[in-house]
């Protein structure tokens, strides 16, 4: 149970009315630590109250916003407690009837929010099999008819009141989003009106996002409903960007690229793009003994230890550090990696991390590649791999996207190449088959870990990824592996909120089954293109609802899931979820 409150804690008053920007977030977790985020309202000290302890930071300051990780060290593998946020020693989470904290900040709080469980804390055990819920594509719009009519039902929402009826004992010990957690060039109105109050959207970038005043704006309607708030503050989540995190087609090609970097609106969006996802996302995917080794988290310890009274202005560093990175990518490492009990998680970045040079392209540069050399290893019961790019396709569009790289690197010419270059960006072909170099290199390595020849061979290696709008099941045919060799499967869970219109679908369709055949005997009959060393097998799907995954490790196999919001009548306060596919492998 968390500790006392503070007798101060008793009135709300106007002072202390939205003093809870945002959060708090429930980020890493593992047997013996915890990291909870938060953003404040104003330069703070915050505490989080758990376990019949305390634990608090100061905020940093970002382009006027203040933060704040409060790392909770020194518990005990399987502990769980509620727990409750205070800033300057007022309580602002939970939210209360009478508090300072509404679901907007504005004080109070609605019947939704206040008949909600109350946010607990729960760490890893060693021993106990698994659970993970994943998920990619989520759009930022009112969850009312409108809403479900242009989105859809939020399969994330859904999840979150399927959440408050069923015992945290039978939670998920980590919730991850592969990509997309906002869309930066895709906005919905509430984003618009607040952008047209600061610049004319008649000037460029117009309804997309410019700078990091607005990508503040944008996770704070991504974060800000009852129950989704309520689901990450008790959910420890992970999280890797994808391109609409950015822009579409991020870092696509070379082309592109220099395309970008000519507009004059670009540095601010990629600077402020960024930036703003090292505060919001990635910060919290660091473990403890990760966060003392990252360059910028070092001067938030290296201020916090001098025992300063004034708040760490992140501003230039993070804006410089943003810039930096986006030019020399090989200078920072967004990827990185989880225990989760006897298995592992892999979190690999396959935007920023990209080698566009012609003759030499990759979806990861040399030194990504060899950190991911060293981390695909076995000696665990099941190897997970998160990359918000599908590594395996359906047959047929993998042999689409590997031929169009050959047509864009100039492989029958410089007028096909620009053919190639526009038919790239038009049906976004720019996956890891896209990239043929990186992904035959992953491909080893990953049936050497199947094989036992780095480690003993886990149960499954399966990557998880989201990023196309619809989702399925491949694996890798058996027969082209010894007996005792993993299951390497893929999962797809895409979107979360963002259906496929009727039209894409059927193209998908057809691209995927229909050509697969024609394009494999033309990858057969050409030098120019390679073709895979191993064969795999759509087994499940592909369904387009919106959707939210969950696996759970059986032993050597698993079993997953895939289940969507449905609302009833005018009920959409209370979405309901409803299985859309189950799964069981091994």
């Amino acid at each position: 149970m968390p500790a006392p409150r503070d007798s101060s804690d008793g009135d709300a008053s106007a002072e202390r009315r939205g003093l809870l920007a945002l959060g708090p977030l429930f980020r890493y977790v593992g047997e013996t630590s915890a990291t909870v985020w938060v953003q404040a309202s104003r330069s703070s000290r915050v505490t989080v109250r758990a376990f019949e302890r305390r634990w608090e930071a100061p905020t940093f300051v970002v382009h006027g916003h203040h933060y704040a990780l409060v790392i909770l060290d020194g518990l005990q593998a399987g502990e769980a407690s509620e727990y409750e946020v205070d800033i300057d020693g007022q309580c602002v989470w939970p939210p209360r009837p009478d508090g300072p904290e509404g679901p907007d900040g504005s004080g109070g709080t609605d019947a939704l929010t206040a008949s909600l469980p109350a946010s607990r804390l729960r760490t890893l055990s060693h021993d106990e099999p698994s659970r993970l819920a994943f998920g990619s594509c989520r759009t930022s719009v009112p969850h009312d008819r409108q809403g479900n009519r242009s989105n859809g039902v939020d399969a994330l929402r859904a999840y979150a009141h399927h959440l408050t009826r069923t015992a945290p004992e039978q939670w998920p010990h980590l919730i991850a989003f592969i990509g997309d957690q906002v869309y930066a060039d895709e906005t919905s109105q509430e984003m618009r009106d607040f952008i047209a109050g600061r610049r004319s959207l008649d000037e460029p970038p117009g309804e997309e996002l410019k700078d990091y005043e607005e990508y503040a704006h944008l996770y704070r309607l991504a974060w800000t409903d009852p129950l989704n708030r309520w689901l990450l503050s008790c959910l420890p989540s992970v999280m890797i960007f994808d391109d609409h995190d950015i822009r579409d087609d991020w870092n696509t090609s070379a082309d592109w690229h220099r395309e970008m970097n000519a507009k004059p609106w670009w540095h601010e969006r990629i600077v402020g793009g960024l930036a703003s996802y090292w505060v919001y996302q990635h910060v919290g995917n660091l473990s403890p003994e990760a966060l003392a080794e990252d360059e910028i988290w070092q001067r938030v310890a290296a201020h916090q230890a001098t025992g300063a009274t004034e708040e760490l202005d992140l501003t230039a560093v993070l804006d410089a550090f943003a810039e930096r990175v986006d030019q020399h990518p090989e200078t920072y490492r967004w990827s990185y990696t989880r225990l989760l009990g006897e298995s592992k998680l892999v979190v690999v970045d396959s935007r920023a991390a990209r080698l566009l040079e012609p003759g030499r392209r990759s979806i990861l540069d040399d030194d990504e590649m060899s950190w991911l050399d060293g981390e695909l290893r076995g000696d665990v019961d099941h190897l997970f791999i998160a990359t918000s790019l599908p590594f395996l396709m359906a047959q047929g569009i993998h042999d689409l996207e590997a031929i169009n790289e050959a047509m864009a690197e100039g492989a029958w010419g410089p007028r096909v190449a620009r053919w190639g270059e526009k038919l790239r960006r038009a049906l976004d072909l720019e996956h890891w088959a896209a990239f043929q170099r990186g992904f035959l290199g992953v491909l080893e390595m990953v049936v050497q870990v199947a094989h036992g020849q780095r480690g003993r061979a886990p149960g499954t290696i399966t990557f998880l990824s989201g990023d196309v709008h619809n989702s399925y099941v491949t694996e890798l045919d058996r027969d082209a592996l010894t007996p005792a060799a993993s299951r390497v499967v893929q999962a797809v869970c895409s979107p979360i909120r963002n259906p496929l219109p009727r039209q894409v679908r059927i193209a998908q369709a057809l691209i995927g089954r229909g050509l697969a055949r024609p394009l494999e005997l033309l990858v057969r009959r050409t030098s120019k293109v390679p073709t895979a060393p191993y064969h795999w097998t759509l087994t499940h799907g592909p369904w387009f609802d919106n959707n939210l995954a969950t696996l759970e490790v059986r032993g050597r196999g698993l079993v997953m899931r895939w289940d969507m919001g449905v609302v009833e009548g005018e009920r959409y306060d209370a979405p309901d979820l409803r299985q859309a596919a189950r799964v069981v492998i091994g």
